[in-house]
């Protein structure tokens, strides 16, 4: 590969990560906090790329001076071979061949950027509480503020339920958006944690008793209001509590799929 070619491919990748850090497709891949990270990474990559273009530029024109001066004869004269490179048999060949690998990410964030992980990613792999709540003891859980419906979110409704022993969830009706599993022959909610990036997520599920969610697809994203049944989140089960459902909507999926 041409080294005029690596520049570009250079400029492409740091223009692709700001061009997902700008518009929020960065978030199927990590939390919000490490935005300005992604812009900072890509706007190296846009410098290094344009400084290098330009320094070839004006190497080139200098270049093309200097012969211009010097006479067509000159690289005769001078005893030294101007022919095009040819690979010297000491590994330089594979190291211009690696440099179309960064043709990959490239195309992979402006052709087919995956998806955010879904209802596979949750059958995958076992549902359990964040760590964090682990460590947690009961008097850490302070009471729920008033209101008829409480909104939460989903990693702090299980938790809750698995290690809250004051029962501050009984008889309350929470509010939480997640999107369909059907597993084992339930039908659960889910949502993924991660810590840092997708590569960490780990799924956190409530069970949707009563059968109205039932008739939705697998990664279908709903937002229900109901109560959680005491008792029923267990390391048994992956502490995944019951929840009476009292209202389910579909919603559109969020531009931020994950919880943290």
């Amino acid at each position: 590969m041409r080294r005029e070619t690596q520049n570009v491919l250079l400029i492409l990748l740091g223009g692709a990560l700001v061009k997902i850090a700008l518009n929020g497709d960065y978030l199927r891949y990590v939390k919000p906090s490490q935005q300005a990270w992604i812009i900072l990474g890509g706007a190296v990559m846009l410098v290094l790329g344009g400084v290098a273009i330009v320094s070839d530029v004006l190497s080139a024109r200098a270049t093309a001076r200097a012969a211009a001066a010097a006479g067509p004869d000159h690289g005769a004269e001078d005893g030294h071979a101007h022919g095009p490179h040819v690979d010297d048999g000491h590994g330089h060949s594979h190291t211009v061949r690696s440099a179309w690998l960064l043709v990959v990410p490239v195309l992979a964030v402006f052709l087919v950027a995956p998806p955010a992980l879904g209802a596979d990613s949750v059958t995958r792999t076992e549902a359990r509480v964040p760590q964090s709540a682990a460590s947690t003891s009961a008097a850490a859980f302070p009471p729920l503020p008033v209101g008829a419906v409480v909104p939460m979110a989903m990693n702090e409704v299980v938790s809750r339920a698995g290690w809250d022993s004051n029962g501050t969830l009984n008889g309350r009706t929470v509010s939480m958006t997640g999107f369909v599993v059907h597993a084992g022959g339930q039908t659960l909610l889910a949502r993924l944690v991660i810590s840092c990036c997708a590569a960490d997520a780990s799924p956190v599920t409530v069970h949707l008793k009563g059968g109205e969610a039932d008739r939705f697809a697998s990664d279908t994203w709903l937002q229900v209001t109901g109560q959680v049944v005491p008792g029923t989140a267990s390391e048994a089960n992956s502490y995944t509590p019951d929840l009476t459902l009292a209202t389910v909507e579909r919603i559109p999926a969020p531009k931020d799929p994950y919880e943290y």
